[in-house]
């Protein structure tokens, strides 16, 4: 059974910028599953399209890219679906660290 989790990020960078990071995120996470599986994605407007299949399991997702936050949802299949929690935080975790302002630091 798949199990959906959805993540809002806030971010103080504008669309353009968040896009921009996530973009580069993206590009870096493909690179390091390549090797495990196959990888997918694409814009649609402001909003990302993507896809992780590996050992027998497919993610699929979206980021929806706003003014102010990043909407992440992705639906997780069968024995990843049991660890749904822990990946939210993880997922809440790296994409703050993507979508700090480091201006402020």
């Amino acid at each position: 059974m798949s199990k959906p989790v959805v993540v809002n990020i806030p971010h103080q960078l504008g669309r353009a910028e968040a896009r921009r990071r996530i973009d580069e995120g993206i590009g870096r996470l493909t690179q390091q599953f390549a090797a495990m599986g196959e990888t997918r994605h694409a814009w649609e407007g402001d909003i990302l399209r993507f896809a992780v299949a590996a050992m027998g399991q497919e993610v699929n997702g979206s980021v929806d890219v706003r003014d102010q936050e990043v909407v992440l949802q992705v639906t997780l299949p069968g024995f990843l679906a049991m660890i749904a929690s822990k990946v939210k935080g993880r997922i809440q975790k790296e994409g703050q660290i993507l979508l700090e302002d480091k201006r402020k630091a």
